[in-house]
């Protein structure tokens, strides 16, 4: 769809693969999807021809279904020929959950971010029976609904082990400015944020191939939430810096292929749409902060719908997020309400 003067947005490729399946991209790359236990129920993986192996970038999350449908794929599309390299674009579960596991049973070298590394092994070791009291105020904080609050607190939540298998020690890093050769191309290493900090994107030198991870989506925006970890980050900002950064070196033949939804070219024009999205986002946020509200009450203004109980914890880091940057760039102030919530509103209300 046309957006304004700006070129549209097109899918060269109208068809995902199926379970077992590739499509061939390009000379030398594949791409292959894992299926997800979610409403966005896939994530896109690729694999680069080496020659005597494959680099394969990104990996699903860690399942039984996973690993039997990966034995498919390196006996199928893969051809029996071994991964050697695993690449993690960034450290969230759907991307790294089997990375530890093509590690220690297929031998593979596993390259990312160190942040990412970090992140992601600190979280795998990180099992927790019940929420833990910083997780607990920071539900508290944003207002979480009460009768959700005291049946979240008494559940075993979500642990990062659940789904990303154990991660031996080793890995390369990959930093800004970086070159890497894989699939027959030189690849620029830069580096996004907000959505994960030091989320790995390549670029390719001899075509327009572009790896963007959850950096780079089309039609839908990654999450950008805030959690008890670091309760006053403004992952805003820097998704919109690294939108700004990496806009400089878009190109509309770059064809980017996606951590999820289908393949497209247009860049320039989707890296204009994830800014704007986001500040009209904040410009309803700060309509609706004319009277204070906690982070849960900014659910509608802020996703234009309503939340239900299966996506209300990821809403609420969400929404944290952007009441952040509202505070932090001084257009919003909070203060503490008697139960512990966050009250925002708008620095020119009142």
């Amino acid at each position: 769809m046309m957006d304004g003067a700006r070129p549209p947005i097109r899918y060269p490729f109208a068809e995902p693969p199926g379970p077992g399946g590739a499509v061939e991209i390009a000379e030398g790359v594949l791409w292959l999807r894992q299926p997800l236990p979610m409403p966005l129920d896939h994530v896109n993986v690729y694999a680069l021809d080496d020659g005597d192996g494959w680099t394969v970038v990104d990996t699903g999350i860690a399942s039984r279904k996973s690993r039997e449908l990966w034995q498919e794929l390196l006996t199928g599309p893969l051809c029996g020929r071994p991964v050697t390299r695993v690449i993690v674009t960034h450290h969230h579960p759907d991307h790294v959950g089997l990375a530890g596991w093509f590690q220690s049973d297929h031998g593979a070298e596993l390259w990312t971010s160190r942040v990412a590394w970090l992140f992601a092994r600190m979280l795998q070791l990180d099992e927790q029976a019940r929420p833990v009291p910083e997780t607990l105020a920071h539900w508290r904080g944003a207002g979480m609904d009460a009768t959700l609050f005291d049946e979240r607190a008494a559940q075993r939540p979500f642990n990062f082990a659940d789904t990303v298998a154990p991660m031996p020690l080793g890995f390369r890093d990959m930093a800004e400015g970086g070159v890497i050769r894989a699939g027959g191309r030189d690849w620029d290493v830069r580096l996004g944020d907000g959505h994960a900090p030091d989320h790995v994107t390549l670029w390719s030198r001899d075509d327009t191939l572009v790896i963007g991870g959850d950096q780079l989506l089309p039609s839908i925006s990654p999450n950008l939430g805030v959690y008890a970890t670091e309760p006053l980050n403004d992952p805003v900002a820097g998704w919109m810096e690294s939108c700004r950064r990496l806009a400089v070196h878009a190109r509309e033949d770059h064809l980017v292929l996606p951590g999820h939804k289908l393949p497209f070219t247009g860049l320039p024009t989707r890296l204009a749409q994830l800014i704007e999205n986001h500040e009209g986002a904040l410009a309803r946020l700060i309509d609706h902060l004319a009277e204070p509200r906690t982070a849960c009450d900014c659910f509608v203004p802020l996703f234009r719908r309503e939340i239900g109980p299966g996506e209300y914890v990821l809403a609420l880091g969400e929404a944290v997020g952007h009441l952040n940057h509202l505070y932090l760039t001084g257009q919003a102030r909070r203060w503490r309400r008697a139960d512990g919530a966050w009250l925002f509103q708008s620095a020119t209300a009142g």
